[in-house]
C-alpha cells in the first residue's frame, strides 16, 4: 500500500541464536518448515519474503537489554548472522555500527557476516540557527568520510562493498508534547533535514539507505491527536523530495554562496531537478549553467518558506508551514531562492 519494504531488527542482546533463526523461518520459511507451518496456522501460508534484517540495534549502548562488551558482541553477531543465512541465504544483513572503535571492530571481525553496516545520527538544538541547520549534514559527511577511511585501512574490507545503512537519523530535542518522545519540530529543523538529504545525495557512493526516524508521533514527521493529524515541519521536505526530486544524481560545482544546492535527473532523463536551501535571512539566487545541454523556460517549482525558524504545524489548526507549487517562466538562467526557504525546481531539458 505504501510501496515500502519491511526492515526487521532481531534481538542480539537477550535473544538467542536459535530464537533469531526461528524468527527468520517464521517470516520467510516455506510452509513445510516448523515455523512456516506455525505462520500458516496463524493465517499467512505464503512466506513474507522479507529481505532486509538488522542484526541487533545500538548494541554499543548500555541502554540496550543484553548489552555486552564489544569483543563478546562481535562473536555473537557472527553466530547469529550465520544462523540467519542458514535459514535463508537470500536475506541481506545489516550489522550494528557506531563510528569509532565499534564500527572499526565490527568491520574487522564481522565483514564476512554482513551486507551493510548501520549508523545513527541524532542532533540536539543549537541556539544559532545557521549552526543548528548544518548539524545533520556535518554528521552525515563525517560518518561517510570515516567509512571511506575504513575501506582503505581495514584489510578484511578489501574487495567488499559494505556501505552504510543510516537506519535512524533526525533531530531529537525538546519537550514530549505528543506522548512518549513526541517532540515538536520547527521550520529550522525542516531546513536541516533538506540539507541533510543533499548531503546523502552527495555521498550516495557510501550510503545505501537512509531511513528517517520515526514516522508518526514519537520523534516523527507526522503528529496526531485523537481527532487530527498533520505533517510536522520535518515531514514537508521528506514528502517534497520523495515526490518531486530526481533519481539520478548530477554533479553541482561553482560558487553557490550561502545556499546548499543539489541536482538530479528524473528517471526518464527528460527533466533536471534542482533543489536549494537558504537558511539565511537574505534572499539568494544561483546561475544555472548546464554543461552539454539546454533547458526549457517553462518550469515548475515547489517552495517551503517561512521567515520564522520556530514556525511549526499543529494537528487540528491551520497549517503554518506548507508546500507551495508554482509555474514560472525563466527569463534567464537565474534561479531565485527565498530567505529561510527550501525551493525545488523541475526544469525540462531540450
Amino acid at each position: 500500500m505504501i510501496n515500502a519494504e519491511p526492515f526487521v531488527s532481531v534481538n542480539t542482546g537477550l535473544g538467542s541464536v536459535e530464537e533469531v533463526a526461528e524468527e527468520v523461518e517464521y517470516i520467510n520459511g516455506a510452509q513445510n518448515t516448523p515455523m512456516g507451518q506455525l505462520r500458516a496456522e496463524n493465517g499467512h501460508p505464503q512466506p513474507y519474503r522479507c529481505t532486509w534484517w538488522a542484526v541487533g540495534n545500538e548494541m554499543y549502548g548500555d541502554w540496550q537489554l543484553g548489552h555486552m562488551p564489544l569483543a563478546q558482541y562481535v562473536e555473537k553477531h557472527n553466530r547469529v548472522a550465520a544462523a540467519m543465512w542458514k535459514v535463508d541465504p537470500a536475506i541481506k544483513l545489516i550489522g550494528v555500527g557506531a563510528v569509532g572503535e565499534w564500527s572499526e571492530t565490527m568491520l574487522q571481525v564481522c565483514s564476512d557476516y554482513m551486507n551493510l553496516i548501520s549508523e545513527h545520527i541524532y542532533c540536539q538544538e543549537m541556539p544559532n540557527v545557521a549552526a543548528h541547520v548544518q548539524q545533520l549534514a556535518e554528521q552525515i559527511k563525517f560518518k561517510a568520510d570515516a567509512h571511506r577511511k575504513y575501506r582503505r585501512q581495514i584489510t578484511p574490507l578489501q574487495g567488499k562493498d559494505i556501505r552504510i545503512a543510516m537506519d535512524e537519523w533526525n533531530y531529537w530535542y525538546g519537550d514530549y508534547i505528543y506522548g512518549e518522545l513526541g517532540v515538536q519540530y520547527f521550520h529550522k529543523d525542516a531546513l536541516g533535514v533538506a540539507i541533510g538529504l543533499h548531503e546523502y545525495f552527495r555521498n550516495s557512493d557510501i550510503y545505501y539507505m537512509a531511513n528517517y526516524a520515526q514516522t508518526v508521533n514519537v520523534i516523527g514527521c507526522i503528529k496526531t491527536t485523537r481527532t487530527d493529524a498533520a505533517f510536522d515541519a520535518t515531514g514537508l521536505p521528506l514528502k517534497l523530495y520523495r515526490q518531486e526530486f530526481g533519481a539520478i544524481p548530477v554533479q553541482v560545482s561553482g560558487d553557490v554562496g550561502n545556499l546548499d544546492v543539489s541536482a538530479a535527473l528524473t528517471d526518464d532523463g527528460k527533466a533536471l531537478t534542482v533543489a536549494a536551501v537558504n537558511a539565511t535571512s537574505q534572499n539568494g539566487s544561483l546561475n544555472l549553467n548546464i554543461v552539454g545541454g539546454a533547458i526549457g523556460r517553462q518550469v515548475t517549482k515547489w517552495l517551503i518558506v517561512h521567515p520564522d525558524p520556530q514556525a511549526h504545524n499543529v494537528p487540528g489548526k491551520p497549517a503554518v508551514l506548507t508546500i507551495e507549487r508554482k509555474k514560472e517562466t525563466l527569463k534567464d538562467s537565474t534561479l531565485n531562492v527565498p530567505a529561510m526557504g527550501i525551493v525545488l525546481y523541475r526544469i525540462p531539458l531540450k
